[in-house]
């Protein structure tokens, strides 16, 4: 094989006792009677240490004919083999790789004292591992897998680029490193005990109480870390990680489950500790608006998800974005996406004109002793819309969500919505012992049609996890899952709430055109919840707006245009966005901006042309 190839084995799907090794029997190198692709038994001595089973397949990367062939690739029964040719741009051998036929990392992404650093790419291509590193939890081989990796060789490898300071400091073990994870729902199985007593072991810097009423978690205190929602777990995972006296910080994902006004605080919080000009922050974050806002420099990362990942140098935020959106790196000469991301630049997409699928009247719903209530004003719902439902975390979208699923009950106000719903709920629960596939099989007869497959599979990047099993899913993995499930129930009203969590920005894209053709196609009617503004821009005709006061009463508006819905929902929230010169992307307009300030005079908080 070429040098700019390489050849990846996924030992979780290879299963040669399901199998007639297609790939080694069909192998045009093997007929000849070379050695290509061989048991890993055969290939390793017996004091040789090598991952997976003896049984399982490896393949020769200086045999193999490369991804011109293709024939084992094709052959596989359980889709377990990729053959790559990497771009010609990448001179150097990888930073690091985890075996033969495993995954491998091109770059690292360079901590800056005093800056926060963005990382953008999909998920499953490397930032971990480059964390792991830069903590030097993991020191880097160089791609020689076969030696023993020392950081003398990591040095001269970086000598006289940006890394060589930080690597020297990672040597000395002068780095302290803070974390805070992207799965913040694991948190609950890791600690045991109340949310006080977990931020109290992690308060190094004395600046606990501070944290807690800028983050909003005060009432959750004394509560026991298991019982709270994802967006209380997310904003202690925020105040744990920032409470810690580290010199650098990595942020996985600091927005799953946050409200655009909670994502702005988190951002100010993670800026204001990198202002003081020691700390380190970096921050892997999928909502671009935020991202934008947040981060100093913006390294791109690209590639094959679960193969191999491409850290590219530090780029300018903006730049960064818009050629990640555009799908083409100019500096590296590098087409990442056939296709560019696009956003309408001027005004929404008309208000729908179709008949109203049901129509339903004032409702109130309350918890408890004056815990909270719930006013929705009277409204109608079109056939084949996208209504985009939006407002701050504890304000009762998902209890409205509910009530239309016919899930809760309204105490005023009669609801007789005669409907066929599917629903997905925001937090996805899933500990069925049973496989992706057979588990999707059950909910439609058209699993494995060219249409299903074309619609629902491809989109949401289904086919690679079909036969993994349901609870060993990751989040984003479950919650595209769960988007399938829902989109393939045959139903008259589809309820999606925050589809958008632990998505990267490809994925967030593939599952919103899903959406939006599943009811074009379908002349389905479907309500969105989402935190995402891009999300929600790309999707909704129509908007339905939240307002109050989170967890005390919650309002809900009734349908109504895009441009007039977006003024009424930021405007309660005092912040503007403007639009991309170069994208038309929404970027958020830092507060008390001229920009500002004069489209709050105009009004026009969002859609500007």
């Amino acid at each position: 094989m070429a040098d700019d190839s390489i050849a990846v084995v996924d030992l979780d799907r290879c299963s040669p006792d399901r199998c007639n090794y297609e790939c080694a029997n069909f192998c045009p190198p093997n007929r000849t009677g070379k050695d290509c692709i061989v048991e890993r038994g055969d290939h390793y001595a017996e004091d040789e240490p090598y991952d997976g089973g003896p049984d399982q397949v490896w393949i020769s990367e200086e045999i193999c004919l490369g991804e011109t062939c293709g024939i084992c690739v094709e052959k596989c029964p359980f889709d377990a083999i990729e053959i790559i040719n990497l771009p010609s741009e990448l001179e150097n051998a990888p930073v690091h790789r985890y075996g033969d036929n495993a995954f491998a990392l091109y770059g690292l992404p360079v901590p800056e004292p005093g800056n926060v650093t963005g990382i953008l790419g999909p998920n499953g291509i490397g930032k971990s591992t480059a964390v792991k590193m830069l903590s030097g939890e993991l020191t880097p081989n160089l791609g020689a897998h076969a030696d023993e990796a020392n950081w003398d060789a990591v040095l001269e490898r970086f000598k006289g680029t940006e890394l060589q300071n930080y690597v020297e400091r990672v040597i000395g073990g002068d780095v302290e490193v803070a974390r805070k994870p992207q799965y913040v729902d694991q948190i609950p199985k890791q600690f045991d005990g109340n949310t006080r007593e977990l931020l109290e072991r992690t308060d190094e810097r004395g600046v606990l109480d501070d944290l807690v009423e800028r983050l909003s978690i005060g009432p959750v205190m004394d509560q026991d870390i298991d019982s709270i929602s994802g967006g209380e777990l997310q904003r202690v995972a925020l105040a744990a990680t920032l409470a810690r006296d580290a010199d650098f910080y990595f942020l996985d994902e600091i927005t799953p489950y946050l409200d655009i006004g909670q994502r702005m605080t988190a951002a100010r919080l993670i800026r204001d500790l990198a202002d003081d000009g020691e700390r380190s922050m970096m921050v892997v974050e999928h909502d671009l608006a935020i991202l934008d806002l947040l981060a100093d420099t913006l390294h791109v990362t690209y590639g094959e998800p679960g193969a191999y990942g491409v850290v590219t140098d530090p780029k300018s935020t903006r730049n960064g974005i818009n050629e990640y959106l555009k799908g083409y790196l100019d500096n590296e000469n590098m087409r990442i996406r056939p296709n560019a991301i696009t956003f309408d630049e001027h005004a929404p997409r008309e208000a729908t004109r179709s008949q109203v699928l049901f129509e339903y009247p004032d409702l109130v719903k309350s918890y408890g002793d004056g815990e909270f209530s719930l006013r929705v004003e009277g409204g109608a719902v079109h056939e084949s819309e996208v209504l985009g439902i939006v407002g701050p975390n504890g304000i009762g979208k998902s209890t409205m969500a509910k009530l239309f699923a016919g899930q809760l009950e309204p105490d005023e106000g009669e609801l007789d919505v005669k409907l066929d719903i599917a629903y997905k709920p925001q937090y996805i629960e899933i500990d069925q012992p049973m496989r992706v596939d057979a588990f999707l099989s059950s909910i439609t007869d058209d699993f494995g049609s060219s249409y299903w497959d074309t619609e629902v599979a491809r989109p949401l990047q289904l086919n690679r996890i079909m036969e993994q099993n349901l609870t060993d899913l990751s989040g984003g993995e479950r919650q595209r899952v769960a988007v399938a499930a829902c989109l393939s129930k045959d139903a008259d009203l589809y309820l999606l709430d925050e589809p958008s969590a632990h998505l990267d920005v490809e994925q967030r894209v593939q599952a919103t055109t899903a959406i939006r053709r599943y009811a074009e196609n379908h002349d389905a009617t479907v309500m969105v919840i989402d935190h995402d503004i891009y999300m929600i821009d790309l999707l909704a005709d129509r908007l339905m707006v939240f307002d109050g006061e989170p967890a005390v009463e919650g309002h809900a508006t009734q349908p109504q245009a895009m441009r007039a819905g977006m003024n009424d929902f930021l405007g309660d929230l005092d912040i503007t966005f403007r639009r991309d010169e170069r994208t038309g992307r929404p970027r958020i307009n830092k507060p008390g901006s001229q920009l500002d300030r004069q489209q709050k005079s105009d009004g026009e908080y969002y859609y500007t042309g």
